[in-house]
């Protein structure tokens, strides 16, 4: 839902984001939302004043279905998401957050305003990569299943101290004294990167700097190094290893987790074991209560619909690319026997669809992110719907 929303553009500032934080009076909100209604009323233009109205008064309606507000708050967006200037189609959709939501946030603009609501989907546990040798550093944090690096330090020792007429015990001196400028360099890019914004923090590299580098303990006390790791490299290709290393260190973690999971899938369907893909095939396992694991892409961009004809209760369900979704609702689905317009009884991204099937059946769910080779592979050569079969 977030994710639709967020890619919602209106025609000017017309697209209203009322969020109500949790233990708000319904009827306080409503209050607030009606001066804003009066306010309205100055907009200049007849046509961005009459859908931001419209906008608003669709609000208020959608709040009388509240006697209170849900435990976690309350956000309701509502416009006109019609991209032709001539066309009017106000729309309004209702959610309730993940987490408590503490801010109180009106907002008319040509986006829906998505942004707190994406902080509340994101990973809660990140993680800390450090590949180190005695030439270079690479630190990037590892948040869910996407890797970011975040900075890259080189040790000046090497390129810049020469022998010439130095004594051999002077010209190691000097070597010494840059390293430990180097440690100290990227103890305060961890404490800069990394404090109070990781669960732990893994090091690897090649050879016996990490363990220098660790010895000598040039960071903040506070940082949790959870696992030390051989590499044989320190840049990016460095990072890589760690994760590949640490699967004990972050078991639960989620990247690990997805793509052992996807591994032993695509596993299982080369050997034709007990896994199924693709929509028809994984709904059915779902259903008869086969599947026993189901793997579902977070990045399907496609609209789940089922139609019923009202005459004699006949089904159609529809797999519509998102683009597609508001045509084919506009247009619908006629009746096999009597040619009249079917019903449109559910509508839904098929992700979410997905997801809601299996729970219904108690059956567990991975949701797969696009963001790792693993999961990429998983979207575009299985479709991004999976499962493991009982039997």
């Amino acid at each position: 839902m977030v994710r639709k929303l967020s890619k919602v553009r209106g025609v000017g500032t017309q697209l209203v984001s009322l969020y109500i934080p949790a233990d708000y009076p319904i009827p306080e909100a409503a209050k607030k939302v009606r001066e804003e209604i009066n306010q309205a009323g100055n907009i200049k233009s007849k046509q961005t004043r009459n859908n931001v109205i419209a906008a608003l008064e669709r609000i208020n309606t959608t709040l009388k279905h509240f006697k209170k507000t849900p435990p976690k708050g309350l956000v309701i967006f509502s416009g006109n998401t019609s991209p032709e200037p001539s066309k009017t189609d106000i729309e309004t959709f209702v959610v309730e957050p993940i987490y408590t939501l503490k801010q109180s946030i009106y907002r008319c603009d040509s986006s829906f305003f998505t942004e707190p609501l994406e902080k509340m989907t994101e990973a809660t546990d990140s993680y800390g990569l450090v590949a180190i040798e005695g030439k270079e550093a690479t630190l990037a944090i590892l948040k869910g299943t996407e890797v970011v690096i975040l900075d890259r330090i080189h040790n000046p020792a090497h390129a810049k101290v020469r022998k010439g007429g130095q004594s051999a015990r002077r010209y190691e001196r000097l070597v010494e004294e840059a390293t430990d400028r180097y440690y100290k360099k990227v103890g305060e890019a961890m404490d800069k990167h990394f404090l109070g914004k990781v669960k732990g923090i893994i090091v690897g590299g090649p050879g016996p700097a990490k363990e220098y580098f660790l010895k000598m303990e040039p960071f903040n006390y506070q940082h949790k190094i959870i696992g030390v790791v051989d590499t044989g490299y320190a840049d990016e290709n460095g990072i890589h290893e760690i994760l590949q290393k640490a699967d004990e260190l972050l078991a639960e973690q989620e990247a690990i987790v997805e793509r052992q999971y996807v591994q032993k899938f695509i596993t299982e369907v080369a050997r034709k074991g007990k896994a199924v893909y693709g929509f028809k095939e994984v709904a059915d396992a779902i259903k008869n209560n086969r599947a026993d694991i189901v793997l579902v892409s977070d990045s399907l961009d496609t609209t789940y619909m089922r139609f019923k004809c009202p005459t004699d209760s006949t089904e159609e369900e529809l797999l519509v690319a998102e683009r597609d979704e508001k045509n084919v609702r506009t247009a619908g689905m006629r009746c096999p026997v009597d040619e009249n317009n079917m019903e449109l009884v559910e509508d839904e991204s098929l992700t979410d669809y997905i997801i809601e099937l299996s729970q219904d059946h108690n059956i567990r769910v991975i949701v797969v992110s696009k963001k790792t080779n693993e999961g990429l592979q998983f979207l575009k050569g299985f479709g991004g719907i999976g499962a493991f079969l009982r039997y």
